[in-house]
């Protein structure tokens, strides 16, 4: 018989996502993700959707019930050393996740908001967004936005002339109850991708990447699913998300197009040879590393 600790050697995360018949982003990317990364992935299933390559068709949400206990069989059985947050489904599926992460206050919880698709599909109304900031984010170790998410969920509805900056609405999370707060630039009109870390005092570190042809499918889940996994292992949070953007950034790089729509990281870049491997572009390495998204 193996010994205990034989058996409990790799950081176990869990992760709470939408299925992606592509294996490209949800609870597939996680999957892969922290497989490569040295942790065992435990999964709860969120919702379940039609999509290719090309962008997302529809979504079924799993009744909150469902999720709820699918997540107690996991945690009762097993020492869980992260959680990381994706795709959510429905209001009531935000709060039954909070009810249950509250319980272990203790566990670094990675909040990934995934608010609209790639394409620019919505999958997060008002209410899910409403939900997320009142009972996820004071749960929330780290929220790994892109930009238009952050300002998504930063934005003050009452001030029709709200338009806030990247640093205030990195504020504006972190005053909600979230400890850090990594802004993607991926969206931005800037010639490099930056990246920008923000804790309770301000900016953590910026850290800028070569921007890569083509547009990727995933890249957001990965990056806070590798987050999660550095986390799961002790890892510090500012060399926690520096390693994340690298190994992101790395995926990306070796990344791959299987069908007609986005490229899909190739998470496992590491197996396939040094020869493979891609260099960053001079002036991204060393406190420049990155991550994308869509």
């Amino acid at each position: 018989m193996p010994s205990l600790a034989a058996e409990s050697a790799l950081p176990l995360v869990l992760t709470f996502a939408a299925t992606d018949p592509t294996g490209g982003a949800g609870i597939q990317a996680d999957l892969l993700t922290l497989a490569s990364m040295g942790c065992h992935p435990l999964s709860v299933v969120t919702a379940i959707t039609v999509q290719d390559t090309a962008g997302v068709e529809s979504v079924l949400a799993i009744d909150a019930d469902w999720v709820a206990d699918q997540a107690r069989a996991l945690l009762e059985d097993m020492p869980v050393a992260a959680f990381k947050l994706g795709l959510l489904g429905s209001v009531e599926t935000i709060a039954a996740i909070a009810e249950i992460v509250s319980d272990y206050p203790d566990i670094p919880l990675v909040l990934d908001p995934v608010l609209a698709s790639g394409r620019g599909e919505q999958l997060a109304d008002e209410e899910m967004v409403a939900a997320m900031t009142e009972l996820l984010l004071p749960q929330t170790s780290i929220i790994t936005p892109n930009s238009l998410e952050a300002r998504r969920l930063a934005l003050d509805e009452d001030n029709e002339d709200d338009q806030p900056s990247l640093s205030e609405c990195a504020r504006r999370l972190i005053v909600a109850g979230c400890e850090y707060v990594l802004v993607t630039g991926t969206h931005e009109h800037t010639p490099q991708v930056v990246n920008t870390l923000y804790g309770p005092r301000g900016q953590l570190r910026a850290d800028r990447w070569e921007r890569l042809p083509g547009s990727y499918h995933g890249s957001g889940c990965t990056l806070a699913s590798a987050i999660a996994a550095n986390l799961a292992q002790g890892v510090e949070i500012e060399e926690a998300v520096r390693e994340a953007q690298e190994y992101t950034w790395q995926a990306l790089a070796a990344g791959f197009r299987p069908g007609m729509g986005q490229y899909i990281p190739d998470r496992l870049f590491w197996a396939r040879g040094e020869e493979d491997i891609a260099e960053p572009a001079a002036g991204t390495a060393g406190n420049a590393p990155g991550g994308v998204r869509p």
